[in-house]
């Protein structure tokens, strides 16, 4: 089974459990644009979490990280709800998928603001830096769909898109809070003769960021070769 039918079928099976939600949602008469917008708003508070944490709390201090991760979790389920509004109340429009993919290019940019603004002030510097390219490559592989559907090819494949990203993103830093609620936020692991800390608590958040960051950028150069294969056969 390719990437692609796999992730069709998770898809489906997702959109059977939250099914029952948007049939409500579309009962009470919201609009996919307000669900959009939601999720919009969500994110912002994503970023004031992590940027509240900077501010307020201690580098050992991961709670915050927790926090925003349940809150990524939390937004991402919009961005399931406001498609399936859309479909099964009838209401997709042109003008309603743009605007969907504009909210969620500002929700991911928000959400990795607060991320590197974090790092930064809590001195995590390379992580910020890796992040900062997770977030070039989250963009490049969003960008280059959207404009090879503009010349008229379909370029879906690859790994990390929008729902991988906001999952692994969630997850990493659910797990980070709750890890230092159990081993501590200043936990750090050495090994003799390495002049580094080989893993600390914060790790569990910032490694799947710095794969996150690798994946995202092989994925939109992917596409962009995907794209070029695409072009030649048409020719």
């Amino acid at each position: 089974m390719s990437q692609i039918a796999m992730r069709d079928r998770l898809q489906k099976n997702i959109y059977s459990v939250i099914d029952p939600v948007v049939h409500g949602l579309v009962k009470a008469g919201v609009t996919p644009n307000f669900i959009t917008t939601t999720g919009l708003i969500l994110n912002i508070g994503v970023a004031i979490v992590f940027i509240v944490g900077a501010e307020e709390g201690h580098r050992g201090d991961l709670r915050y990280v927790g926090w925003a991760g349940g809150l990524i979790l939390f937004a991402g389920l919009f961005d399931m709800l406001d498609g399936q509004v859309a479909r099964i109340g009838n209401m997709s429009s042109r003008f309603g998928a743009l605007y969907d993919s504009v909210l969620d290019r500002y929700s991911e940019l928000f959400m990795f603001l607060g991320i590197c603004y974090y790092l930064v002030a809590h001195h995590y510097f390379l992580s910020s830096l890796f992040a900062f390219i997770a977030l070039i490559g989250s963009m490049m592989v969003s960008y280059t769909r959207a404009r090879s559907e503009g010349l008229g090819i379909q370029n879906k494949g690859g790994l990390m898109q929008r729902p991988e990203r906001v999952v692994l993103t969630a997850l990493s830093a659910i797990a980070c809070g709750i890890t230092a609620s159990i081993i501590g936020g200043d936990y750090k692991l050495t090994i003799p003769g390495i002049p580094f800390h080989v893993f600390e608590t914060m790790s569990v958040f910032t490694i799947p960021i710095t794969v996150m960051a690798v994946l995202t950028n092989i994925t939109a150069i992917k596409r962009l070769m995907d794209a070029k294969k695409a072009l030649d056969n048409k020719v």
